[in-house]
């Protein structure tokens, strides 16, 4: 396999123009094609490959039938043939502007001619999604893959995946319509969500046949979770008309706007914490009730909600409504009206605070998986270091069986690791369901992906740490009380119920203490 291929392709953000035939036979015309969508790729800055058709037309239309004007593609296809030569100088002239190459072959020639012009992407048009032989040449020849799936049921879309995935090859999938051009209420875009959903290893695209001044439909996509895009593009002359769904050079630029202001609103890099833009805090800050003193306050005293009134403005460094909680204590003397400072509240956050808030984003987190626990199964939040580490330095475990065996989810959130320790008598054997867990176990690192095994026997050292997140399954032999030896002595001196905390009924709360 040549060298060039086998470093993984990424996908994503990858925009497909298709020249297809709108080269209308004339190497000066495509090359017209490929300068005139140069410039609007440049403004865009976005990472755009220029497509190509390959067709061997005499052996891919039967002798008989290369007169035949029933099938109005036979005679296209015949009337804009290119040689081998020709190809190479459109090729040539589309890397020269800066362009991937890229390649639709029909036939199994057209794929070895693919490679033989160095071709960097190769595309499976939807017509030949369930042609295996094709399928088969393709992938054997190592060139990253994306395909798509116009008229293709899910089973068929499983059996594509499959393939892909047996073979090892670095492929996309692409929703499509192979409807021309295709009308708004035919789109079908959510199929986008279900392929991200069914195939999550998967860069999952839309490839698409729509008006050309349609700019909706790319944001929409978009916001299905499709991370690549392609349409057909030419350009017009007095003898040279567009078909209604390729795109002209300015409709292009549209078409990379509506994408670029898809992103933004959507907010490509965003997580559930990301509230803390400046603007929006100044403007809800201007809204919202600080807390004042209705009477003159002594400093020690006790601040009962009879003591205090809520009002507008809140000031800058004042408590407002919400942090307000019976029993805070004056910091100072405070003489009536006065704003009562933020200063008051204890800098030590109560333990239940943290584990409200850790059982809220497990929750959240279990719900994004789609995975159901019963309320009332019995958790652990483990924190070696301490419930106010628990955030850093943790994991939430949700306790489903113990007999002869045992059987435990186990959560870590975001940025959370587990500090080094081992097991004395039991051995684990555990499996992500969802999300990246890095583990070094025996001094050797492992990273961790869904479906991913791996056994931890007793007396092992290991820990792990996630840097977005991860739930996976743990199944071991039967679980012993204080069965952890940990490898910190600072963790070894503290006592066992402040190391983890209890939770008889977490869907009511309910704790151990």
């Amino acid at each position: 396999m040549d060298k060039q291929y086998q470093k993984k392709f990424d996908f994503n953000n990858l925009f497909i123009l298709e020249m297809a035939n709108n080269h209308q036979g004339s190497v000066e015309h495509g090359k017209r094609i490929i300068e005139a969508f140069t410039e609007p790729v440049r403004i865009a800055g976005v990472k755009a490959a220029i497509k190509f058709q390959l067709r061997n037309l005499d052996v891919m239309v039967h002798p008989d039938y290369r007169e035949n004007t029933e099938n109005k593609h036979i005679s296209r296809f015949l009337s804009t043939r290119l040689s081998e030569e020709q190809f190479r100088s459109l090729r040539d002239a589309a890397s020269e502007a800066g362009f991937l190459t890229m390649a639709t072959p029909y036939d199994e020639d057209s794929v070895d001619l693919a490679g033989r012009l160095g071709i960097e992407l190769v595309k499976i048009a939807s017509s030949s999604a369930a042609d295996w032989p094709l399928l088969e040449h393709i992938v054997q020849s190592g060139i990253p893959i994306v395909c798509s799936t116009g008229g293709l049921p899910l089973e068929k879309v499983d059996n594509l995946v499959s393939f892909f995935d047996h073979r090892g090859a670095n492929f996309a999938l692409m929703h499509c319509v192979s409807i021309y051009p295709t009308p708004n209420h035919k789109l079908n875009l959510k199929r986008i969500k279900i392929f991200r959903e069914r195939y999550p290893h998967v860069t999952i695209g839309f490839s698409t046949h729509e008006d050309p001044n349609n700019t909706d439909a790319v944001k929409i996509a978009y916001s299905f979770g499709a991370r690549l895009f392609e349409r057909h593009i030419g350009i017009e002359t007095d003898e040279i008309k567009l078909n209604t769904y390729s795109s002209r050079p300015e409709q292009i630029e549209r078409w990379f706007a509506a994408h670029q202001e898809a992103r933004s609103m959507i907010g490509e890099h965003a997580s559930p914490s990301d509230v803390d833009d400046p603007q929006e805090q100044e403007s809800l800050a201007s809204m919202m009730r600080g807390v004042f003193s209705k009477d003159s306050l002594k400093q020690g005293s006790v601040i009962q909600r009879t003591d205090v009134f809520f009002a507008m403005p809140f000031l800058p460094k004042q408590l407002h409504s919400g942090q307000w909680r019976q029993g805070l204590t004056a910091d100072r003397d405070y003489a009536p009206y006065e704003p009562i400072a933020d200063s008051i509240i204890p800098d030590i956050v109560a333990r239940k605070e943290i584990v409200y808030k850790a059982i809220h984003d497990v929750k959240g987190f279990l719900r994004e998986a789609r995975i159901s626990i019963n309320d009332e199964s019995s958790v652990e939040l483990l924190h070696p270091y301490g419930v106010k580490e628990f955030f850093k330095h943790g994991a939430f475990v949700i306790h489903c069986f113990n007999r002869d065996y045992s059987k435990k989810i186990i959560i870590m959130m975001h940025g959370q690791d587990f500090p080094s320790a081992y097991q004395k008598k039991k051995e684990i054997t555990i499996q992500i369901l969802t999300g990246q867990l890095e583990v070094e176990i025996a001094g050797k690192q492992r990273m961790l992906y869904p479906g991913d095994t791996l056994l931890i026997p007793s007396g092992v050292w290991y820990t792990c740490t996630t840097q977005h997140g991860v739930i996976y399954e743990a199944l071991s032999t039967t679980e012993y009380e204080d069965d952890a030896v940990y490898v910190d002595p600072a963790i070894l001196a503290r006592l066992p119920e402040e190391r983890k905390t209890r939770l008889n009924n977490w869907g009511r709360h309910q704790f151990d203490d």
